[in-house]
């Protein structure tokens, strides 16, 4: 539905907000929208549909969207995309991938990322960068992939950055090349800012957690492996808990990961003391 005047966005409020005070679910979303309601008389349409869209999107993250909510998301984007406006489209594209709205369709959200990315919204082409690099909407395409990615670093972006290391690494679409893979990841950690850690920390020490691991692209180091991989632990497990489902496997990958490295630590570095009898 349309959302044409302030009145009409503020009695939507209203009614949700009635219904997310009794369900404890939603603490996140329920607040965000009694902040709105309170500062409505402050703004005018557009910024109160931004400003419930930058709260209400990423609020309790860890359940799926209150369909009332996920609904009233919908009717903002659509509203900004009949305007053209690119974040709406990215944002759209979102809830159809993640599947928090209640619908996860990987066709609708590549329609709505190439609308962004075409619209010059670097988000949204790295996004798009996923979509063929998992085939998400049928084969597996590294050579569209990478090239989503390759846009997405040169504009700042370090997930699209770690994501062309990846490239490098395993030899999708470009020539293997560990060394240049392990120049990647290390430009990523140099250049990554605190605000940008909480999103793509864990990937990057990960990933510079293997190549110290395997000695891909470096000269192995198993403490520096070790160090490394408890750093992307605990940054996946903070991804994990405000919801990011993505990062299961992420995780079970680290742990699998330290596992070996303190094997292999025992077994490579630690000397036999067994002459000790402070050994036993």
């Amino acid at each position: 539905m349309k959302i044409k005047t302030k009145e009409q966005l503020i009695a939507r409020l209203k009614e949700i907000e009635e219904i997310l005070e009794t369900d404890e679910r939603y603490p996140e979303s329920d607040a965000v929208i009694i902040e709105l309601l309170d500062e409505a008389s402050y703004y005018d349409v557009d910024e109160l549909k931004e400003d419930a869209a930058c709260g209400l999107h990423e609020a309790d993250a860890a359940y799926p969207m209150h369909p009332q909510v996920a609904a009233l998301l919908i009717d903002i984007y659509m509203d900004g995309i009949e305007n053209e406006d690119p974040d709406s489209m990215t944002n759209l594209g979102s809830l159809y991938y993640t599947g928090r709205a209640g619908e996860q369709d990987y066709g609708k959200a590549a329609y709505y990322y190439h609308l962004a990315d075409l619209a010059g919204e670097r988000q949204a082409t790295e996004n798009l960068g996923y979509i063929y690099y998992y085939g998400r909407t049928g084969e597996v395409d590294y050579e569209k992939a990478f090239q989503y990615f390759l846009k997405g670093a040169l504009d700042g972006h370090l997930r699209s950055l770690y994501k062309v290391g990846d490239f490098y690494k395993n030899g999708y679409y470009v020539e293997k090349d560990p060394k240049e893979a392990f120049r990647i990841y290390e430009r990523c950690l140099e250049t990554m800012t605190e605000a940008a850690l909480p999103a793509v920390g864990a990937d990057v020490y990960m990933r510079m957690g293997d190549c110290y691991h395997k000695g891909i692209g470096v000269e192995k180091d198993l403490l520096k492996a070790q160090e490394l991989m408890g750093i992307a632990e605990n940054l996946f497990y903070k991804r994990l808990m405000e919801g990011d489902f993505y990062q299961k496997r992420n995780l079970q990958h680290v742990l699998d990961t330290e596992a070996e490295i303190r094997q292999e630590i025992a077994e490579e570095l630690l000397p036999d003391l067994s002459w000790s009898r402070y050994a036993e």
